[in-house]
């Protein structure tokens, strides 16, 4: 069966039911229909004394079309736990309709390993993107609208910082004109839109504590600066205090269920290669309190959402990890290793050892972390045993272990195995986390440390007005900030087109943003863009309702 009719034939339990199983009181929990919830703000207000449980992150090799299954692990290793009698539950992140309707797919695992409602999720779910979407818009409405009324903080209209979003791939809106018409719609300026899940408020909510960081953020952001090159805030113009009522709802985690009724918190932004790409860290810190294991997932491979979740998240939230799964297939290992798409089911042990140097190279960063790392095997029915050993032989020569995993196929009897691993791992109690850079270091320095410890890029390439634009921010008091990168996810370098380890290269940034109410810079590296296009056939083409009144081609 597919993804779709496995969920659809799935025996959901109450929502309420799944939140008592976590201890939250049925008034606590917000019902969206009969299989989703929100969980109230003043049920995890109460939650502050109580001691966290041990937080996995589940990351993965860079991705390739063989694919990899990241959220799928997740899904699976959760309940897996569950099924050798752990108490534990799931943070993975909320889709976004571009990818849906694009290429990718959704973002609620597959098979036998997946979260439920499956269509509601990778749809409009609980609205949260809509809110965020609105909010952002606002925020670009009244600064519009500021100006248009006699721009009394004297904002330089060549200046404005602030772009549009919308949740949709649409390359057309990447550069625009706006205000055209005349006197009665304003001053014509270049602006552009950005995917949802690029805005500044995306981040802020799944970085804030709770409401009143949410709006002291909000009314960090910077809308536009002066002829003097001051900056012009969101409260200057008065509209933090509307985001933040946007935002209440929003800000509330999601709950949900896996398909064998574990509970599963879904909450914040998907795309770590031009977001941070994080579960939000109200819902990880809420699951910490409620369960004795918690698993999440960072976006794409090690090299962006790993990194981000370890230097952004971890280090505003507080946060440390206990243990590190990473994700690799025998097919993608294939890929790396120089086979085609469609000779990926032919055995070729020489491909996959050599496709493994892609993996070794994120075992060596993840340990660069001081977290233990544990090497799941996703695995696909064409994979043979000795593809298999293969990997097994190189992970343990770097000091690590492999376990084969098949959730897809089996659910959680499929990752008894893995749940096992990971439990003994945390129990040595040898995770001693750390990000790799420390805040006081320069801007620019942080790119390097990334470009040159991750990617392992020899140099970076950045023209003297990014250097002093970073250098003016550090002068402003932005210096403390951590750094999140914009790239490529299919490659250690920027270019997509180059698998494998890659060394002796160059990281060219194009543009850098300050996100001063998220707290980070944003480095835009290569050709990657901030608002996505359709592919040339989009799975929207193939995305109807049948003649029984179900979603067909949602994937």
């Amino acid at each position: 069966m597919s993804d779709i009719e496995i969920a659809r034939a799935a025996v959901k339990k109450p929502i309420q039911e799944i939140g008592l199983k976590l201890g939250i009181p049925e008034a606590d929990l917000l019902p969206f229909g009969h299989d989703k919830a929100k969980v109230s703000d003043t049920f995890i207000k109460s939650l502050g004394d109580r001691e966290d449980g041990k937080l996995i992150l589940v990351t993965a090799v860079n991705p390739t079309p063989a694919g990899e299954g990241k959220t799928t692990t997740t899904v699976g290793l959760g309940d897996g736990l569950n099924a050798i009698g752990k108490n534990a539950a799931i943070c993975i992140r909320e889709a976004s309709l571009g990818p849906c309707f694009g290429m990718k797919g959704g973002a609620a695992g597959g098979g036998y390993a997946q979260v439920v409602p499956m269509e509601e999720m990778n749809l409009h779910f609980t609205g949260d993107f809509h809110a965020i979407t609105s909010a952002h818009n606002l925020l670009a409405a009244m600064l519009d609208n500021h100006i248009y009324w006699g721009n009394e903080l004297e904002i330089d209209i060549r200046r404005v910082a602030f772009r549009r979003v919308m949740d949709m791939n649409d390359r057309a809106l990447r550069e625009i004109v706006c205000n055209l018409g005349g006197v009665a719609n304003g001053f014509p300026r270049e602006a552009g839109f950005d995917i949802t899940v690029a805005s500044e408020v995306m981040a802020i909510l799944c970085l804030a504590r709770d409401l009143d960081d949410l709006e002291k953020r909000l009314g960090d952001i910077i809308v536009a600066y002066r002829r003097d090159r001051s900056p012009v805030y969101a409260r200057d113009i008065k509209a933090d205090g509307a985001m933040t009522v946007l935002l209440a709802q929003a800000m509330q985690p999601n709950l949900v269920q896996t398909l064998e009724n574990n509970p599963a918190f879904v909450h914040g932004g998907p795309f770590a290669n031009i977001a941070h790409g994080c579960n939000s860290v109200v819902a990880t810190r809420t699951a910490l309190k409620l369960a004795d294991y918690v698993v999440t997932e960072a976006g794409f491979g090690a090299d962006l959402g790993a990194e981000k979740f370890m230097n952004i998240k971890c280090r505003k939230a507080g946060l440390a990890p206990s243990a590190v799964v990473l994700v690799a297939t025998v097919r993608a290992m294939k890929m790396n290793g120089g086979v085609a798409r469609a000779d990926l089911g032919d055995e070729d042990v020489a491909a996959v050892t050599k496709g493994c140097d892609n993996l070794g190279r994120h075992i060596e960063n993840l340990k660069k972390f001081g977290v233990p790392v544990v090497v799941a095997i996703n695995h696909f029915v064409t994979d043979t045993d000795a593809e298999v050993q293969a990997i097994r032989d190189y992970t343990a020569g770097l000091g690590s272990e492999a376990v084969l995993c098949q959730h897809w196929a089996k659910g959680s009897e499929g990752t008894k195995d893995l749940a096992n691993r990971v439990v003994a791992v945390i129990d040595e109690g040898k995770a001693d986390f750390a990000p790799i850079y420390p805040d006081e270091m320069p801007l620019f320095e942080k790119i390097e440390t990334i470009a040159k410890e991750i990617y392992r890029a020899d140099e970076v390439i950045a023209d003297s007005k990014i250097r002093t634009q970073l250098k003016d921010w550090e002068d402003q008091g932005y210096g403390n900030l951590p750094v999140c990168m914009a790239k490529t996810q299919y490659s250690f370098t920027t270019d997509p087109n180059r698998r494998g380890a890659p060394t002796g290269h160059s990281l060219p940034v194009r543009e850098v943003r300050l996100s001063a109410g998220a707290g980070f810079i944003v480095a835009i590296c290569g050709e990657i863009m901030t608002m996505p296009g359709l592919p040339r056939v989009p799975s929207a083409e193939a995305i109807r309702i049948n003649d029984e009144g179900q979603i067909d081609g949602l994937f």
